[in-house]
């Protein structure tokens, strides 16, 4: 326990000296900041909302539109499988349509009805694999209908996939370059928290957040007799949808969409080559441009709608073949939102509603009262600490209190390196390690003065006190990293921050207890060779 090649020795060293470098742009202005080499750090340690000031949001997800969704494809999917039935096995259907939660169509003969159930079986997805439960049932309705429904277990599925894809949406919506402190966590089941430190626009993250992004293009009706027909009766056929336009004009869309948003590679904000106005220009995937390319080459004079969250944005006609698989959608845009919209386009659309059902502000004010508070909590208890182990330990109390500055250093090296948001909740993390620190020093200390109590020699009482108080501190500090690991997979916001700087904080307050503490005495062992120990 008291050998230290020098390996080691350099190796002390230098990890301490990492973590003062990583840790020196906490203290750095940002022009000296930009002269530090390229592996280190080019920022400060992230501060939380708590901290920083912002905004935080709780949402609400509404899931029904992502079971719509899979009800309409299931819906196809049938539509599909009746379709390649032949010959004697045809099936001859009527009245396919989604209602409610469940598929319903009726074969146009009794003698139908079971077969038909027999191919709607095949249907059936496992959930999780082969061996997973049912994702439908299909049973013989009233009337002599067949019904296909989702069982609960797969509507469960389709509302927490909602919840989980929306969360992966809204990161890209808010933070589209990565490198923001934006926070987007799930609260429960169908809940989810937004924390947007310096965040100076709340209003524009509602839109953001609210917006679907729902973009589709559809090939227009311009049958006057069909179109008429259906704007007097409110009724358009089976196929077909009314939605109004941003001229104010009202189109009869085929609800068949040409592309739909997945088939969007990218989006950005350009201007019309014509008027200059502000635009969103889209470039479509490998299929979405096939797909495109087709249709346009097959509907040329037709008009075709491009759609968002079902409004259309524009109309233009079908003059020859689009080949290349990009496009642009006007409106009445300024440049900023038709860069939120470029950005909503580009994170793709909402699989589920979302609302916000919560929001929290926190002024810089308040933020800086936190950091000057906890600052202050900080630099108090590492003094007290300081005192009780002079006071308690003498000398070997001064080489503690220089290991609980290299454990500090170390802690905001990490957090800086890491790029970890610091919350206030965070500083009340580094605080218990320095007194997680000092524990594991006091409990070697009063280990080596009981075995200098009882006759051991110097070297031979330090020796020992290490290797007993070795197994003890060990145990404590695993069992606080096992907490601290199920406070990060549970919790969120603040309590994530508290558990990683508690983490972090364990890791380094061991290797200086143990490591740095115990080099600095057999430093003053080996030099001084004491007769008795100051302690």
């Amino acid at each position: 326990m008291l050998q230290f090649p020098p390996w080691k020795v350099i190796l002390i060293v230098l990890v301490t000296l990492m973590g003062a470098l990583f840790a020196l742009p906490n203290v750095l202005s940002e022009k000296q900041r930009e002269s530090l080499p390229g592996f280190l750090p080019s920022s400060p340690a992230k501060l939380g909302l708590d901290l920083q000031g912002g905004v935080s949001f709780l949402l609400s997800v509404d899931s029904d539109k992502s079971v719509t969704k899979q009800l309409n494809d299931l819906l196809r999917d049938v539509r599909s499988r009746l379709q390649s039935t032949r010959g004697d096995d045809r099936i001859v259907y009527t009245g396919l349509r989604v209602d409610g939660e469940s598929v319903l169509f009726k074969p146009r003969t009794p003698e139908m009805i079971d077969p038909a159930i027999s191919l709607m079986r095949g249907l059936n997805e496992p959930i999780g694999g082969p061996l997973g439960a049912a994702s439908i049932r299909v049973n013989q309705a009233p009337g002599g209908e067949v019904e296909i429904r989702f069982t609960s277990d797969k509507i469960d599925e389709i509302r927490t996939d909602a919840t989980k894809q929306t969360i992966s949406k809204l990161g890209p919506r808010l933070d589209p370059n990565g490198i923001g402190e934006i926070s987007v966590q799930p609260q429960g089941e169908t809940d989810i928290i937004v924390e947007a430190p310096g965040e100076s626009d709340p209003e524009r993250l509602k839109r953001i957040i609210e917006q679907p992004g729902e973009l589709t293009l559809n090939l227009v009706e311009d049958n006057p007799t069909i179109v008429q027909d259906a704007l007097r009766t409110g009724r358009p056929r089976l196929g077909y949808a009314i939605i109004p336009s941003i001229t104010g004009e009202q189109l009869l869309i085929s609800t068949d969409p040409i592309i739909e948003g997945d088939m969007v590679r990218s989006a950005q904000q350009g201007f019309h080559p014509e008027n200059n106005n502000p635009i969103v220009e889209f470039t479509l995937n490998t299929r979405g441009a096939k797909l495109f390319g087709d249709a346009t080459a097959a509907n040329r004079g037709k008009r075709f709608a491009i759609v968002l969250d079902g409004v259309s944005q524009s109309a233009p006609v079908i003059r020859s073949a689009i080949l290349g698989g990009s496009g642009m959608i006007e409106g009445q845009f300024t440049r900023e939102s038709a860069e939120e919209l470029a950005t909503i386009i580009q994170a793709g659309a909402l699989p589920a509603d979302v609302r916000v059902e919560q929001e929290r502000l926190v002024g810089p004010t308040l933020g800086a009262d936190s950091i000057e508070a906890g600052a202050m909590a900080s630099l108090i208890g590492l003094v007290l600490v300081a005192i009780f182990m002079l006071i308690a330990y003498g000398l070997f109390g001064v080489f503690a209190v220089g290991s609980l500055f290299a454990n500090i250093l170390l802690i905001f090296g990490v957090l800086t390196g890491l790029g970890a948001t610091l919350t206030l909740p965070g500083i009340a993390g580094i605080i218990l390690t320095i007194g997680m620190a000092v524990d594991a020093n006091v409990l070697v200390f009063e280990r080596i003065r009981e075995e200098s109590r009882n006759g051991r020699s110097p070297l031979s009482a330090v020796d020992v006190g290490y290797q007993q108080a070795l197994s003890t501190i060990l145990d404590a500090n695993i069992t606080t990293l096992l907490a601290a690991a199920v406070l990060y997979t549970l919790g969120s916001g603040p309590v994530k921050g508290f558990a990683v700087t508690l983490a972090i904080g364990i890791f380094t307050s061991v290797f200086t207890a143990f490591v740095v503490t115990r080099w600095f005495t057999v430093m003053y062992l080996r030099g001084v060779r004491p007769k008795k120990l100051p302690i």
